[in-house]
């Protein structure tokens, strides 16, 4: 069977959920304004960095529309791993495995998180760990992965200091710090607590619409102008 059509069979045996979310984005259009689009920002907080082992216990996020956060069009809870949680991961998150001792399990909670991101543009601080892990997920439990394409908010930060030093930048230079909390307090944005999925997910909220303000007096005024500028967000597969 030719490769294509194996795909295509994958994606006919997907959870509904996945084919709705695939739909979405099958003629994408990123020639609009930033201000036409829906984003989900949104955090994870784990058992571990290891994505063979390690699993999901907490999801945040939150939705932007017009540029603007809606703080009540949001997703929080808390998911039970089937391993043991890791003394080491609770020293770093807060969570204790009393707090996820009656939590769901990630197949109890991962279709309404897809639903909730349909549509939307996904948005996140190093964004490749959390999808990473988000993706391991849905393909095991909903048979494919999530479409959204996902923008990086480091790597807009990035971006943005590029700009502010023009050649001077040195991107190995380990005295910068690109560090969510550390980026909020150099720009003087609300602080929130650290290394809680939903608060993340806030400052992060914070912080890209904070680099979208300042890269649209660069002439960043539609989606296509911000891939352009640093290929920012790409297609996870």
């Amino acid at each position: 069977m030719p490769l294509i059509d194996k795909i295509a069979s994958l994606w006919r045996r997907s959870h509904p959920v996945i084919q709705e979310n695939h739909a979405y984005f099958q003629n994408f259009d990123q020639t609009g304004t930033l201000l036409d689009y829906d984003f989900v920002v949104f955090d994870t907080e784990l058992t571990g960095l290891n994505s063979r082992k390690d699993e999901i216990v907490s999801i945040g996020a939150v939705r932007i529309r017009g540029l603007r956060i809606i703080m009540s069009e949001n997703f929080y809870v808390f998911v039970k791993p089937e391993g043991e949680l890791p003394k080491d991961s609770t020293l770093i998150h807060r969570i204790t495995p009393e707090q996820i001792k009656n939590a769901p399990p990630i197949e109890e909670v991962l279709e309404d998180f897809v639903r909730f991101c349909n549509g939307s543009l996904i948005v996140g601080h190093y964004i490749d760990l959390d999808m990473g892990f988000m993706n391991k997920a849905t393909r095991r439990i909903l048979g494919g992965i999530m479409a959204n394409p996902c923008i990086d908010t480091l790597r807009l930060a990035q971006v943005y200091r590029e700009e502010q030093w023009g050649n001077y930048y040195d991107q190995f230079n380990y005295n910068i710090s690109f560090n969510l909390a550390d980026l909020a307090k150099e720009y003087n944005l609300p602080q929130m607590d650290q290394h809680d999925a939903f608060q993340d997910a806030i400052q992060t909220a914070y912080l890209f619409l904070f680099l979208i303000k300042k890269l649209k007096k660069g002439g960043i005024t539609t989606l296509k102008d911000l891939y352009l500028a640093g290929r920012s967000w790409r297609w996870l597969f």
